[in-house]
């Protein structure tokens, strides 16, 4: 009987071990006062900007263990061609095929995968790209590195780290701050898409080497009858300043600007109004240091503009806006960039990152 109890006591430790609800509660700071400004607000007919419903059903990458492109159909140019296929299945067999969102800063690719059945939860995992690509792996190699155990596909296996599970929420805005070298996260948790389960707004700080969370900070976004209830996708430029957009309306685009810190957040909703957003589902959203330009992402549609018309009361015109459309009905996850300033998207149905042949556009 006593070595039956024992056994279940190191079950049981087992169990939790790998459980996705077994991770420790990270610091959470209660922000009392207001996170949100907002001022005047005025309309800016991006015309050349065009609305792009999702697909009513995804399609799935034409080469599954291949190399894949995706080409511009109509606006700024753009050629996207796969990189790397993403392993599929994942360490121990781990479910990685729900990418929501990527993050990069130098030799590192930050991937949160979310997996359906864990319902707001989630696990990063950073691939080192220096070490990939010294193991002399080909871009779809990668996919099938935890099938094998020897030679170049261990060596792999080295080159990626798995963070550990904790609540995310849905996902899409793991975003990378160069100013103070840290990962954030919305933690946007939904009964069920674009339904959340509160009006508190919840940004996790991540530290990139351990993948596990700092600290979370809730507060308001609200100011007088004004109120939305959080971000779902997120980046910051240069300076350290965060962003992100949301759809008041099916078409109309707000963008907002910010400051995020331990104690303290705060947005204004910019004074210039998007007549036209790129479609919609928003599922991203990314910043090109080469270009200074903010991205709003959504499938198969990807809008751009310079940060700097934002300031003040905005000085963007219709011109200073870039629109691209691809020929794609694939579910894009995510955006961001290389300090080269070239673009990778996170694509899901059959992961893969694909990366840009172009630095502006």
């Amino acid at each position: 009987m006593f070595r039956l109890q024992r056994w279940l006591i190191v079950l049981a430790t087992v169990c939790l071990t790998v459980s996705p609800l077994s991770v420790a509660t990270a610091k959470t700071y209660h922000q009392k006062s207001s996170a949100l400004s907002v001022g005047r607000k005025r309309t800016l007919n991006d015309r050349q900007v065009h609305y792009v419903t999702a697909p009513k059903k995804y399609a799935h990458a034409a080469h599954p263990h291949g190399r894949n492109i995706m080409k511009s159909s109509r606006g700024a140019a753009v050629t996207f061609k796969t990189w790397y296929q993403l392993p599929l299945p994942g360490y121990h067999g781990q479910a990685w095929g729900n990418p929501q969102s990527v993050a990069t800063s130098g030799r590192y690719l930050y991937v949160l995968y979310c997996p359906t059945a864990w319902h707001n939860r989630g696990r990063i995992v950073r691939y080192d790209l220096q070490k990939l690509k010294q193991t002399g792996l080909s871009a779809t190699q990668l996919q099938t590195i935890y099938l094998a155990h020897v030679g170049a596909k261990l060596a792999a296996q080295a080159a990626v780290k798995v963070g550990p599970a904790f609540v995310t929420g849905h996902g899409q805005s793991l975003a990378y701050n160069g100013h103070n070298h840290q990962l954030y996260l919305w933690c946007d948790r939904e009964k069920k898409a674009a339904t959340p389960i509160n009006q508190y707004g919840y940004i996790n700080q991540i530290n990139p080497k351990t993948l596990k969370t700092r600290y979370q900070i809730r507060f308001r976004l609200k100011t007088r009858h004004f109120a939305v209830p959080g971000g779902h996708v997120l980046a910051f430029d240069r300076r350290g300043r965060a962003y992100f957009w949301s759809r008041p309306t099916s078409q109309t685009v707000y963008i907002y600007q910010g400051s995020v810190s331990r104690h303290h957040v705060h947005f204004r909703l910019t004074h210039q109004v998007l007549k036209h957003g790129p479609g919609s589902h928003v599922q991203s959203m990314g910043y090109n240091p080469h270009t200074n330009r903010l991205y709003l992402v959504a499938d198969g549609s990807i809008a751009s503009l310079p940060i700097s018309k934002l300031a003040g009361k905005g000085h963007l015109t219709s011109r200073q806006v870039r629109w691209t459309r691809l020929a794609s009905k694939r579910e894009f996850e995510g955006l961001t960039f290389t300090k080269q300033g070239r673009a990778i998207v996170l694509s899901n149905h059959n992961p893969e990152v694909l990366m840009g042949n172009r630095t502006a556009w």
